[in-house]
Formats: C-alpha cells, structure tokens, sequence
C-alpha cells in the first residue's frame, strides 16, 4: 500500500473539525503567554466517567511542543459557518499565532485562559491525563474540565475529501 492510497482511503472518511488551542507561559511574571491555535480532524471522544477526549498532533509541532510543556489546552467545536478560520489556523508556513487570532471572536477559558472561539458549536477546556506516541504524531488525552455550548445550533464543519475514480487510479500506477 502506497501513502497516496493509505490517505486516498481515510479521505472518505468525514470528520469534524476543531480548533485547538492553549496559552504559552509567560516569559516573565509580568507577560502574558501568546495564544496559540491549530485546526484538527483527529479528535474524539474516549470515555464519559471520566470525561476524556483525545486529539492527535504531529510530532515536533509547534502545538506538540506546547501541549507537552502545558497541560491545560481548549477544544472548540467549530460550525459550518466558520470554514475561514479553520482554514486560517490550518495554513502551511502561515503567519503568527498573534496575527491569526487578531479579528477572531474569542473568549478566555475559566480554567485554561486559552482562547474559546465565539460562535462555535461546543467549547471544552482540558488537562492532559496521557500523551502516546504513535508513528509520526502524539496523541494526547485530556481530561474535560468545561463543557460548553455556546452556538448549539447549526452544522457542523466537517471535512471529507472525496477522490476521483481517475486521481485514486493514477495514484496506484505511480505505485507499482
């Protein structure tokens, strides 16, 4: 099995999307750490009692990294309408965390301090219980602290990537 088959197949499989995010520690007792923010797929639910949710981070990034020295970290569940900012949080050499949260509607945390994005479906604030390396990401169960539904109505943002008979055919030629 070829990479392109391995990630043609789990394209078709329709997930939703959040936002995760976490506050740096201050550099120095009078700062304030900078919020940092990525888009995930890879996120679920793992146990009601306790409550325990799970996302996965690829390895060495800059989340990754944060989330291993900072325990508290924020889910938000984002809607259909809010496409544009998992796309902002999602970008490839995007610009800094500061920017990006600069015109996005958010509320702090009570437990976490991390941002929670105004409109989204639900919102949970998490300490992490448990971090299991897997391959080339992390994945990381946190303990639900909050749980919130500050928009629950509305859609979902989900992603799913559904390929041509044509890119999945010629992925597999490149393969042999």
């Amino acid at each position: 099995m070829s990479n392109d088959e391995f990630r043609a197949a789990l394209a078709r499989l329709a997930a939703g999307v959040v936002l995760v995010t976490a506050q740096e520690p201050p550099l120095d007792e009078d700062g304030r750490g900078e919020d940092v923010g990525m888009t995930a797929t890879a996120f679920m639910s793992v146990s009601l009692e306790p409550p325990l949710v799970m996302v996965s981070l690829r390895n060495g990034s800059r989340m990754d990294d944060l989330l291993d020295e900072q325990p508290l970290w924020a889910v938000s569940v984002l809607a259909a309408s809010q496409r544009h900012i998992a796309g902002r949080f999602a970008m490839k050499g995007r610009i800094s965390d500061r920017l990006l949260f600069e015109d996005v509607a958010y509320v702090r945390g009570e437990v976490t301090r991390a941002p929670l994005i105004g409109g989204a479906l639900a919102t949970l604030e998490c300490r992490t219980e448990q971090r299991v390396v897997a391959g080339d990401h992390t994945l990381v169960i946190g303990r639900v602290l909050t749980a919130k539904l500050p928009s629950p109505e509305g859609d979902p943002l989900t992603y799913f990537k559904a390929l041509s008979l044509k890119n999945i055919v010629g992925s597999q030629r490149k393969a042999r």
